[in-house]
C-alpha cells in the first residue's frame, strides 16, 4: 500500500478480495489464487486492522472463517463452530528460519500461558482435503456436514456414507450418546491417477489435484458417483460431545476414536516441547512426497485438553479489550513452502465480470508447476500490475501448492527483454466498448457499460434465472448466448415478454422445449421478496444478506427508499475509541469509591482524571449522556466505544453503499419497475406498523423443520414453506414448532419425539393451511 492510499479504502479492497477468492475456494473448489497469495491478502487486511482498529466490522474476514454453503445441498448448522487454524504467513513459509522463528514464538506463548517450562503438543499433517464434520448418535452416524463457513455447512450425509473407511457404525463400546468427530476427506494420489485415467478414457473432467477432486467428488449430488471414487478420510478433532470430553488429552481422545474404527492419520505423534516440533516439521516435509496423499503442512496443538481450556479463557480475558480472534489460540498451522517455476508472459488480456469488473490476466508460456500444466495466471488489479511492474515478455516465478490457478510472486527484472512495454489499462471495455473507470479507493477497474454490455447483461441474467434466484429451469447458458446476442433480451424483464416463436427458433430448442421455458418463465412470476432481492444482483448481496433485507425492511418500496442511516447508527461517544472506552470503564471498577469532590462538575473530573487522553469536549459528551458516577458505572464499553452499530444483520459500511447505489441508479429502478409490471409478486407478510396484515402468511413465525421423502424435492417443499412465511430450520430443538415428516425419516423424527415437538404429514399440513385442525 503506497503512504498516499487511505488504510480504509485498502481495507475494503482486500475484503473483496478475500470474499470473492473464499467463495472460489470453498465453495465452488475453483480457486483462482494459490494459498500463498490468500495468505498474503489475508495478512495485509489483518495488519492494518491492527493499526487501524476503528475498521474493524463484525463482517470482516479475519472474523470469521470460510465462505458460504453450496447451494445444492440442504443448510446444516453445526452445534459447535468449525473455527480454522492460525497459520504461517507466506514470507515465513518460503524461509526455513523464519518457520523455526515463528514455531519458537508460538511454544514461547505457550509456556507463558501455562506457567511451565515444557509443553506437550500433538502433531499431526495438515491435510489438504475437505473439512467434514460427522455426528454419531448412539454409535450410528445420523449427519456429515462440510464445514461451509464454520457455523453452517452443507449436508453430505449421503455421500459420506459411501466412504469405504467411515463406519456406519461404531466399533467397541463406550462412545458417548452424541459425539461430533471432525476429519478429512482427502483423496489418495493412486485415486487421483486413477480418476483422471478414466476420465481421459470417456472425455470426462480431469482434475487438478487430490484436493479438488476429493471436494468434487463429495459434492456430487448423485452419491452413487461419490461411491465410486476412492475417498478416505482421518479424523482429527471434536465438536460437540453430550456427556464431556472423551480422555484429559487431544492425544488419548483421538487414540479412542481409533478403537472405536475412525482413521487417524498413521503420523500423529505426541512430543514434547518446540526442538521435537521443528524436526518432526521438516521430517514430514522431507518425507512429503512419498506419502499416500498431499499434505502442506504441519499442526501442532496443546496436547492437554486442561491446558486447552486454560488458553481458551485467556483469549476470552483478551477479546474484552481487543477484537476476538476467530482461532483457537492453543494451535497452529505451519505450511509448507509452495513449488515454483519459471516462465514467460506472452501477453496480458482483461476479462470483464457480472459485476463489470475488468481484471488482468497474463497468458503464459505453459510451465509444469506441482505435476499441474499452468499457462494461465490472473493479475487481480491494475493496482498489483504497476505494484510488480508486470510486462508482456517478462520471465516470472510462477508459484503454486496444490491450487488450480497459480501466483506470480515476482519478475525478474534482469531478463525483460529490451523494449518490453508496461501493461495499461484499456480506456474501453473489451466486450461492449463502453468507458472503463476507477473510483479512488477501489482496486478493481470496472465497465460503465451495466446491462448494455454484453458481458455483464449475460452475467446478470444467468443470475437473475438461476435456482436461488427466480428459478427459472431451463434457462441456461447457451440459451441466454443466443437471446443476447439476437437482441430479444436487453434486461431480465425481457425475458417475460419472449414469444413461443422466438424461443422455438433458438438453436438447441424446439416447441415443446420453448413451452417448457416459457412455462418456466411463467412461474417465476410466484416468488419471495427475499429471491427477488437476490437475483437483482446487487454487488456483495448474496443469498443470505437478501433474507435480511426483506425480513428487515418487509416491503420492496421500503427497500428502494434505502439511505445509509437505514443500515448504520453511530453508537457511543464521539471521540472513545477502542483503548480509551475499556481504561474509563476499568478505572471505575477498579476504584469503586472514586467520584468527583463536593461542587465539581463530572465533566471536570473526567478531564482531570483521563489528561491527557480525554479533552473537555470529550468530557462533556460523556457527562451529558452519563449525567451521574453511577450511572457511567454501570454503562459498559460498547456504551463508550464510538462505532457504527449494524441496523440489519450482516449488511456492514461496505454492502450498505453498494444497496444505496444500486437502487439510486435510475436504469435499475426502471428494471424493476418493468419486473414488477410483468407481474412478478410475493406474499406481504406484514404492514409496516407491525401489525397482524390480512394477507400474512399462513405459517408466519413458525419454525418448521423438513425430514424424510416427500411427494416434491425438498428443495421446493422449503421454497414454498418460505413464501407461507414459515421459517425452515435444518435442525430440530425445542423451539421447533412442527417437524414436517414424509417417509424414511431419521434421527430428526427421533430428536422431535423427544423433545415433544409436533410432527406432521404433509396432509396435516394441508389440512392446518385450510382452517382444519391437527
Amino acid at each position: 500500500m503506497s503512504s498516499a492510499e487511505d488504510p480504509s479504502a485498502r481495507v475494503e479492497a482486500l475484503r473483496r478480495l478475500i470474499d470473492y477468492h473464499d467463495d472460489r475456494y470453498y465453495v465452488f473448489d475453483d480457486p483462482e489464487i494459490p494459498d500463498a497469495e490468500y495468505d498474503r491478502l489475508w495478512w495485509e487486511l489483518q495488519a492494518l486492522e491492527a493499526a487501524h482498529p476503528e475498521l474493524i466490522t463484525p463482517d470482516s474476514p479475519t472474523q470469521r472463517v470460510g465462505g458460504r454453503p453450496l447451494e445444492t445441498f440442504a443448510t446444516v448448522e453445526h452445534r459447535v463452530p468449525m473455527l480454522s487454524l492460525d497459520k504461517t504467513k507466506t514470507e515465513e513459509a518460503l524461509d526455513k528460519a523464519k518457520t523455526e522463528d515463528a514455531m519458537r514464538e508460538f511454544d514461547k506463548r505457550m509456556r507463558k500461558d501455562l506457567s511451565r517450562e515444557v509443553v506437550r503438543y500433538l502433531a499431526e499433517p495438515k491435510l489438504d482435503g475437505l473439512a467434514i464434520n460427522m455426528t454419531y448418535e448412539d454409535g450410528l452416524l445420523t449427519l456429515a456436514a462440510t464445514r461451509g463457513d464454520g457455523r453452517f455447512g452443507e449436508d453430505v450425509t449421503a455421500q459420506v456414507r459411501t466412504i469405504k473407511s467411515v463406519p456406519p457404525r461404531l466399533r467397541g463400546q463406550g462412545w458417548p450418546r452424541l459425539m461430533e468427530v471432525r476429519g478429512e476427506v482427502v483423496l489418495p494420489k493412486v485415486g487421483l491417477e486413477a480418476i483422471n485415467e478414466l476420465a481421459r478414457i470417456e472425455g470426462g473432467k480431469v482434475f487438478a489435484n487430490p484436493r479438488n477432486a476429493a471436494a468434487g467428488s463429495l459434492r456430487q449430488l448423485d452419491p452413487r458417483i461419490t461411491a465410486q471414487r476412492p475417498l478416505t478420510i482421518f479424523c482429527y478433532g471434536f465438536g460437540a460431545i453430550v456427556g464431556g470430553p472423551l480422555a484429559d488429552t487431544q492425544s488419548a481422545s483421538i487414540e479412542r476414536l481409533r478403537g472405536w474404527g475412525l482413521p487417524v492419520s498413521p503420523e500423529v505423534k505426541v512430543l514434547e516441547g518446540v526442538d521435537s516440533c521443528i524436526d518432526y516439521f521438516h521430517d514430514i516435509g522431507n518425507r512429503r512426497a512419498d506419502l499416500d496423499y498431499d499434505i502442506d503442512g504441519v499442526v501442532f496443538k496443546v496436547d492437554a485438553l486442561s491446558d486447552q481450556a486454560l488458553c481458551d479463557q485467556r483469549q476470552a480475558e483478551e477479546a474484552r479489550f481487543d477484537s476476538p480472534s476467530p482461532f483457537p489460540r492453543w494451535a497452529k498451522a505451519y505450511k509448507f513452502p509452495p513449488e515454483e517455476a519459471l516462465t514467460i508472459i506472452e501477453a496480458v488480456s482483461f476479462d470483464v465480470g457480472r459485476s463489470g469488473a475488468v481484471t488482468p490476466v497474463a497468458h503464459l508460456k505453459p510451465v509444469k508447476v506441482g505435476g499441474v500444466t499452468v499457462s494461465k495466471a490472473t493479475l487481480h488489479n491494475m493496482d498489483e500490475v504497476k505494484r510488480k511492474d508486470f510486462r508482456p515478455g517478462d520471465t516470472v516465478f510462477v508459484r503454486r501448492a496444490g491450487d488450480v490457478i497459480p501466483q506470480i510472486p515476482r519478475v525478474l527484472i534482469e531478463r525483460r527483454p529490451v523494449g518490453a512495454l508496461p501493461v495499461e489499462l484499456p480506456t474501453s471495455c473489451p466486450v461492449c466498448g463502453s468507458e472503463v473507470s476507477k473510483s479512488e479507493g477501489e482496486a478493481k477497474a470496472r465497465c460503465t457499460g451495466g446491462l448494455y454490455c454484453p458481458a455483464q447483461r449475460k452475467r446478470a441474467i444467468l443470475h437473475f434465472a438461476s435456482r436461488r434466484a427466480m428459478d427459472i429451469d431451463g434457462l441456461g447458458e447457451e440459451i441466454v448466448d443466443q437471446l443476447v446476442d439476437r437482441g430479444l433480451v436487453r434486461d431480465p424483464a425481457d425475458l417475460y415478454t419472449l414469444r413461443l416463436e422466438e424461443l422455438a427458433d433458438l438453436n438447441l430448442m424446439g416447441d415443446k422445449s420453448a413451452q417448457n421455458l416459457l412455462s418456466a418463465i411463467d412461474r417465476s412470476r410466484s416468488t419471495t421478496l427475499a429471491r427477488f432481492v437476490f437475483a437483482l444482483g446487487i454487488p456483495d448481496v448474496g443469498e443470505a444478506s437478501a433474507q435480511a433485507l426483506a425480513d428487515h425492511f418487509g416491503d420492496l418500496e421500503s427497500l428502494m427508499a434505502v439511505t445509509s442511516k437505514d443500515f448504520l447508527l453511530q453508537r457511543g461517544i464521539p471521540g472513545v475509541g477502542k483503548e480509551r472506552a475499556p481504561r474509563i470503564i476499568g478505572f471505575l471498577t477498579k476504584y469503586p469509591r472514586a467520584e468527583p469532590a463536593a461542587g465539581q462538575e463530572l465533566a471536570d473530573w473526567l478531564a482531570n482524571q483521563f489528561r491527557p487522553r480525554i479533552s473537555s469536549k470529550i468530557a462533556n459528551a460523556i457527562a451529558e449522556r452519563f449525567p451521574t458516577v453511577e450511572a457511567l458505572r454501570e454503562a459498559g464499553t460498547e456504551d463508550l466505544r464510538n462505532h457504527p452499530h449494524v441496523q440489519v444483520a450482516g449488511i456492514g459500511e461496505k454492502v450498505a453503499n453498494q444497496i444505496v447505489r444500486f437502487f439510486a441508479q435510475q436504469h435499475n429502478r426502471e428494471v424493476i419497475q418493468h419486473l414488477i409490471a410483468a407481474g412478478i409478486q410475493w406474499p406481504r407478510p406484514r404492514d409496516r406498523a407491525g401489525a397482524k396484515s390480512p394477507l400474512e402468511p399462513p405459517l408466519s413465525d413458525r419454525t418448521i423443520v423438513i425430514t424424510g421423502t416427500l411427494s416434491r424435492p425438498r428443495d421446493e417443499i422449503k421454497d414454498w414453506l418460505l413464501s407461507l412465511g414459515a421459517r425452515v430450520s435444518g435442525s430440530v430443538s425445542a423451539k421447533t414448532d412442527y417437524v414436517l415428516a414424509g417417509n424414511e425419516a431419521g434421527s430428526k423424527l427421533n430428536m422431535a419425539k423427544n423433545l415433544g415437538v409436533r410432527v406432521i404429514s404433509e396432509e396435516d399440513l394441508h389440512r392446518l393451511l385450510t382452517g382444519g385442525k391437527l
